[in-house]
C-alpha cells in the first residue's frame, strides 16, 4: 500500500515524526537507510529561515537534497510562512509540512504550534497562504485539539483540506495533555470521517503491535512514529514489514550494531563540529545503551569528549555483551 501525495509515494506509509533536537539530518538519513515512506525536518520557525544569513546552515540542516524528506514550517505570521514556503521549495523541498501542533510553550505562547487550534479562522490564513505560495505538496500535522473542552482537528482538518492541503497527521493528545497519558487513536477516527485525503496516526506507536492497533482504531492510512524510534531507526522499517507487507531490515547486532552506532556518532561530529555534536549525540548515545541492555556503560561513555574513546567504549561494550551471552 502506498500513499500519494501528488506525483510523490509514500511507500511504504510509515513515516518519521519531527522531533526537535533528535530529527537532525544524520539520524534522518539514518533512519531512511532501513527503509520509510517519508522522513520530516525538525520543526523551522519560518521567518527565521527567511532571514537567516548565511542560508548554508539552513540547508544543510534541512537536507533539501534528501529524496523522502518534508520540511516541517512553523509560524504565526501568514506573510512568513508563504515566504519560507517559496524558499525551501526554491532548495528543493519536495513536501511542505505546517506546525499546529507543538505543545511546547514557547512555540504555544508566540500563538504558534497547537496555539493555533484556538483560532481556526487565523489558521487557514497561513494554510492558505503556504498553498498559494509553492507547487510542491502541503501537509498539516497537529493534535486532537487544544483540550478536552476545544476537541476541534475535525473541523481544521477538514478547512484544511478545502483549503488544499494533501495530507493530514494526528497526534492522538490535546495540546494540553503535552505526551502525558496514553495517546487516543479512537479519537482520530473523527478527522477520518472528516476528509478524504490520506490521513496518518501519530502518538505511542512503539512497535507492529501498536501501529496496528492505531490503524485499527483510527481508521488512518498510515503511522508516523516520533519517540518509539530513539535508539532504534530500524523501527519505522520493521513496522512496514509487519503490517505493510515490505521486506524486513537486517537488525544489526553485535559488532555491526557498534559500527552503525559509531557512525551516526561520527556523522553527527562532523555535521555539527567537534564540541556541539559530541554534546548533541550524547542522547543518541544513551537511547542505543538503553535499547542494548548496556546501561552499565552510560556513565563513562557519556564522560568522554574523546570520539576516538568514545568509538572504543562502544565496541567494547558490545563485545564484552557477545562473551557474556556465548
Amino acid at each position: 500500500m502506498a500513499l500519494r501525495l501528488a506525483e510523490i509515494a509514500l511507500d511504504p506509509p510509515v513515516l518519521l515524526a519531527p522531533l526537535a533536537g533528535i530529527t537532525d539530518l544524520p539520524f534522518r538519513r539514518l533512519v531512511a537507510s532501513f527503509g520509510a515512506g517519508l522522513v520530516v525536518s525538525e520543526m523551522v520557525a519560518s521567518q527565521e529561515v527567511v532571514q537567516a544569513r548565511p542560508l548554508a546552515r539552513a540547508r544543510a540542516e534541512l537536507g533539501f537534497e534528501e529524496a523522502a524528506t518534508s520540511v516541517q514550517l512553523a509560524g504565526r505570521d501568514p506573510y512568513w510562512m508563504a515566504e519560507a514556503a517559496k524558499y525551501v521549495a526554491g532548495q528543493g523541498a519536495r513536501v511542505i509540512d505546517i506546525n499546529m501542533g507543538c505543545p511546547a510553550k514557547k512555540v504555544t505562547n508566540g500563538y504558534s504550534g497547537s496555539a493555533l487550534m484556538k483560532d481556526l479562522d487565523h489558521a487557514l490564513t497561513l494554510i492558505e497562504a503556504v498553498v498559494g505560495a509553492v507547487e510542491v505538496p502541503v501537509t498539516l500535522k497537529t493534535r486532537l485539539g487544544w483540550d478536552d473542552a476545544l476537541m476541534n482537528a475535525p473541523e481544521l482538518a477538514r478547512r484544511a483540506e478545502g483549503a488544499g492541503v494533501r495530507m493530514v497527521t494526528i497526534h492522538g493528545r490535546t495540546r494540553c495533555q503535552f505526551y502525558k497519558g496514553q495517546a487516543d487513536w479512537g479519537a482520530i477516527a473523527s478527522v477520518r470521517q472528516a476528509i478524504t485525503v490520506p490521513l496518518i496516526a501519530n502518538g505511542d506507536i512503539t512497535g507492529p503491535d501498536s501501529a496496528a492497533e492505531a490503524l485499527r482504531l483510527s481508521g488512518a492510512d498510515g503511522v508516523m512514529i516520533g519517540r518509539g524510534a530513539q535508539g532504534r531507526p530500524w523501527l519505522l522499517a520493521q513496522v512496514a514489514a509487519a503490517l505493510f507487507g515490505r521486506p524486513a531490515p537486517v537488525v544489526p547486532q553485535g559488532d555491526a550494531l557498534a559500527d552503525m552506532i559509531v557512525g551516526h556518532h561520527q556523522a553527527m561530529l562532523s555535521f555539527y563540529g567537534l564540541d556541539l555534536g559530541i554534546r548533541i549525540a550524547r542522547k543518541h548515545l544513551g537511547w542505543y545503551l538503553e535499547m542494548a541492555g548496556l546501561e552499565a556503560a552510560r556513565a563513562e561513555l557519556m564522560a568522554t569528549n574523546s570520539p576516538d574513546r568514545v568509538a572504543a567504549l562502544v565496541r567494547a561494550a558490545f563485545r564484552h555483551q557477545e562473551r557474556a551471552a556465548a
